[in-house]
């Protein structure tokens, strides 16, 4: 039997029906929804939302032949029993995407909900009374309630996108925010006439009143139980994929275990909800699947690059995004839009994700999800802390060959062109230490990039090595000294004082200590010395 098309990039329900696409079930979260009316998911960029929101569309329009086999066609039988209704139930369905369009201007919004309001006005045989977006979708509303008998169901994808757009832009994002508050304001105050509604988007912005002022909604953003709503869980990736996941790995010259690994590794990894299930980023894994590689899909599709020149901005010590930091639950609900606080930003867009629940201080640790999102991640913020980083041509492959070399000197050499490239009025001379971080933060992102093709560690029992990195044949050890604060002998003095080495001793490899220091003058590695300790025996 041949494999059917994976459904990459296909976010209608119906298309993918219709052309037989491989289809993850998703549809007993709808039966879960129906006792509910208004709710809200958050979840990052191509995670499935659009898919699930036409999978409502189409339930509630009861397209029945499009469930055919699935979950819903036979849960919706029993619960129309139970509710003693008629099952497959056809209602008005007002569908608004804001995905569809960027939104540079006013009028770019206005335009995305007039095309919408004459839209459903044609559909449902409603005439356009005013020109106010929210005043004429209140009308439709209410005058297709009364025509049709029915009370209407609201769809809107995508809500935050023009917020999103906005965000560097305070003015603008400031008009878009009082132009969607009053539009959303409406599904409150028309709630008689609303059988359902459902909002997807990046994340909750306090400042729009759809969310201080719904008092009905249900966000189940962070709930356990809707945790696999969007993404493909392990076992569904087990019972579904297995033809793919084969070839995949004869591609690739793995076991079918080795790939599940890589797989694992490169794409698992997010939680949303203390408790939840773990879910594979869908776009990412599906094209790995069909592509039969590993790849920075996901990643690729758009990196947020104001996050990237914010944390650069403010110095942000990177180390910290390793699992270090955590978030009261709060700051995820009480969300504003703004990027002065970015750690929500970057769990909602998918660059974070939840590592861990303290329900006794209700707070989250946060970490990199996985390795495409890691190390694309550091990537990108190592050409932003060094312009000249990508136009020098030089790579990561570059440090490794020297490392697996036993080429100290060219290691240090290509690392001195890459901080020769950061600028040096990133900070002023009354905040040297915010230069100096950065100057650490990119020895940091060099050799955090390096751990994705060798063994990297920053940790000893007495005390904390700049960076560790262990080869086949070597391990090194690196200590910095940053400016006038010592020489490259002290660092490695210290190295051997504080016997960072000590563990790597019956590793049978060769031990290459290496001390440097920065020229405070030149603003770059001035020196460095090494010592080597043959293996022991």
């Amino acid at each position: 039997m041949a494999e059917k098309n994976l459904p990459i990039g296909v976010q209608s329900f119906q298309d993918l029906r219709d052309n037989d696409y491989l289809y993850v079930d998703k549809t007993k979260y709808i039966a879960q929804l129906l006792n509910g009316k208004v709710y809200f998911l958050s979840r990052p960029r191509r995670f499935g939302k659009s898919l699930f929101l036409s999978t409502l569309a189409a339930y509630f329009r009861g397209q029945k032949e499009l469930f055919r086999g699935l979950y819903l066609e036979r849960e919706e039988e029993v619960l129309s029993q139970q509710e003693k209704r008629e099952a497959w139930q056809q209602y008005p369905v007002l569908y608004l995407d804001f995905a569809r369009k960027e939104y540079k201007t006013k009028e770019d919004l206005l335009e995305r909900l007039s095309l919408n309001l004459r839209s459903w006005e044609k559909t449902y045989g409603v005439s356009k009374i005013t020109d106010s977006p929210e005043e004429q979708f209140a009308y439709l509303i209410e005058q297709i309630h009364e025509i049709h008998g029915k009370q209407v169901v609201v769809l809107i994808d995508e809500y935050d996108k023009p917020l999103y757009e906005s965000l560097e832009n305070e003015e603008l994002n400031a008009t878009y925010r009082s132009l969607l508050r009053g539009f959303y304001s409406v599904i409150k105050s028309l709630d008689a006439h609303i059988r359902f509604a459902f909002l997807t988007g990046i994340t909750k912005f306090s400042k729009v009143s759809v969310f201080s002022g719904l008092n009905n909604l249900k966000d189940i953003s962070l709930r356990e139980d809707f945790s696999g709503i969007c993404g493909i869980t392990d076992e569904e990736l087990k019972e579904i994929f297995t033809p793919y996941i084969d070839s995949f790995a004869s591609k690739l010259k793995l076991s079918v275990a080795e790939a599940y690994v890589a797989l694992k590794n490169q794409y698992d990894g997010y939680l949303f909800g203390a408790g939840g299930e773990n879910v594979y980023n869908p776009f990412s894994l599906l094209n790995a699947l069909d592509a039969r590689a590993l790849g920075k899909y996901w990643f690729a599709t758009g990196t947020s690059s104001f996050l990237v020149n914010y944390l650069q901005r403010v110095h942000y010590f990177i180390p910290n995004l390793e699992g270090k930091v955590r978030l009261n639950s709060s700051r995820f609900d009480s969300y504003r839009a703004d990027v002065s606080d970015p750690l929500p930003i970057l769990y909602h867009t998918g660059y974070l994700t939840i590592k861990e629940y303290d329900s006794e201080t209700d707070s989250y640790r946060l970490g990199f999800p996985n390795n495409e999102v890691r190390y694309s991640f550091f990537e990108n913020l190592l050409a932003g802390y060094a312009p000249s980083y990508l136009s020098l041509g030089i790579s990561v492959k570059d440090f490794l060959d020297a490392v697996r070399g036993d080429d100290v000197d060219a290691f240090m050499t290509i690392l001195q062109s890459i901080l020769a490239s950061i600028p040096y009025d990133t900070a002023s001379k009354e905040k040297i230490e915010l230069r100096e971080r950065d100057y650490q933060i990119a020895v940091y992102l060099v050799f955090a990039l390096m751990g994705l093709f060798t063994q990297t560690e920053v940790q000893s029992a007495t005390g904390r090595a700049d960076c560790v990195v262990v080869t086949p044949k070597y391990v090194y050890i690196f200590e910095f000294k940053l400016w006038s604060t010592g020489t490259a002998e002290e660092a490695l003095q210290q190295i051997k004082d504080l016997g960072y080495a000590t563990q790597y001793a019956v590793s049978g490899k060769e031990l290459i200590l290496v001390g440097a220091s920065f020229d405070e003058k030149k603003r770059n590695i001035g020196t460095w010395t090494t010592q080597r300790n043959e293996p022991r025996k």
